[in-house]
This record gives structure tokens, sequence and C-alpha cells, in this order.
């Protein structure tokens, strides 16, 4: 429409393929319920939309009439573009982190607008200036959140850190009652083994012991009668006569 508009036309034409691209691997990796929905909007808008504005201009409008019906679609269509991050805006107030908001995305929204709206002032087009001044505010708006809740966490990540820390110090526990029982069971078998060690009295010598108390507690007539002792006790030295 513009013969002038070559700057306009190169960047727009690479967004578009841009855009077209995030839009097929949004259908190819999204989940079977948004894959349809999303299907359906970009038959309706990105197809249909589209469609219908380019037959409307060719057919419906005549001479500078056609530059005035795109630049106002355009202007409408950049002012959504630049508005569309006011949800992540209200999320961010809301839970008072920048988690959900890209900070290139913000940045480079707002640089971009600002230059247009500085071509827009040097070019007198006000179809360029307009929806760039307000994208311009709403891109400044935006750095300022992120400014503000740049080092703020949000109520879900300060929940999820404490309940890490908290098995932590589970795990800490579990970890240094294993310790403690491990200690436990070391001095026991120490004991054990010590207790293995010591030396294990003579069986012949308690047997020999046994029989001299035995031998004390007769009689003397049930010690004549029991008289001779067993040569053994007398050739081992168990027992040491008089």
């Amino acid at each position: 429409m513009n013969p002038d508009g070559l700057l306009v036309v190169t960047v727009n034409g690479a967004g578009a393929i841009f855009q077209l691209v995030y839009v097929i691997l949004f259908l190819v990796y999204a989940p079977k319920d948004k894959k349809v929905k999303t299907a359906k909007l970009v038959a309706i808008l990105d197809v249909g939309f589209l469609g219908a504005a380019i037959a409307v201009t060719l057919l419906a409008f005549h001479g500078t009439m056609r530059l005035t019906f795109v630049g106002i679609i355009c202007a409408g269509l950049t002012i959504g573009m630049y508005a569309s991050p006011l949800s992540v805006m209200r999320t961010v107030i809301k839970t008072k982190s920048v988690e959900y908001m890209p900070f290139l995305l913000s940045f480079f929204l707002f640089l971009n607008a600002g230059v247009w709206s500085a071509y827009a002032l040097l070019v007198k087009d006000i179809y360029i200036g307009v929806p760039n001044a307000i994208g311009f505010i709403l891109g400044s708006a935006q750095l300022i959140l992120y400014l503000m809740y740049n080092n703020k966490k949000s109520a879900e990540a300060i929940e999820e850190e404490e309940e890490e820390e908290g098995g932590g110090g589970s795990a800490h526990l579990v970890k240094g009652g294993i310790e403690m029982h491990s200690v436990e069971d070391n001095l026991n078998n120490r004991s054990l083994n010590k207790w293995k060690s010591l030396p294990k009295p003579n069986f012949s010598r308690q047997h020999s012991m046994q029989k001299i108390i035995k031998t004390l507690s007769l009689t003397p007539y049930e010690l004549q009668s029991s008289w001779p002792l067993h040569e053994s006790d007398t050739e081992e030295g168990n027992l040491d006569l008089p």
C-alpha cells in the first residue's frame, strides 16, 4: 500500500515468519485439549481474519482509503501485541515475583516501541506512532515492575524451599540416627571380641579342683575306701599329695 514502507515490510515480514514457527511448535507439543482449541483460533484469526482483511481492503476500498483502513487495523493489532503482557503484569503484582515475566521480552518490547515511536515522529506516520507510543508506555511499566519485584520470590517458591529444607533436616536426622546406631554396633562388637579374647579356663584344672573339693569333704573312712586315686591324676600332676 505504501511505496515508502520498505522497513515496515521487512521487519513485519520477519516477525510473521517467527510467529508462524512459534505457533507451529505450540501446536506440535501442546496437550491435546489445548492443541484443538489453539488450532481453532489459528484458523479463525490467523487465516480467516487475515484473509478477510486483505479481501475487504482490495475489494471494498480504493485509493487512499485502502491505506487508512489497513493503517487502522495495523495500529489496533500493534496495541494488542503490546497489551498482551498485561495479564502477566497482573500476575507479577499478585505474586510479587517476576518469575512469570521474561526480562528479555519486556526489554525488547520497550526498546522496539521507543525506536518506532521516534521513527514515526520523523516520517510523521500516525499509524506507526500511536500504537508504538502506547507500547513504549506499557514496556516502561513492565520494566518498572521488574525492578520492583526482581529480588522477591513468589509464595510458591518460598513454600517449595521450605519443603526442601524440611526434607533436608529429616534426612540429616535419619542420617544421624543411622550413624549413632552404627557407633553402638561397633562398641558392642568390640566388647564381644574383647570377651572372646580372654583366656579360657583349663578343663583339666577345673576337673582336678572339683576332685580336691570332693576329697576334702569325705570322712576318714570314705577317704580310705576310695584310695588309691586314679593313676592319671597323680601322673598328670593334677593332684599334689603330701
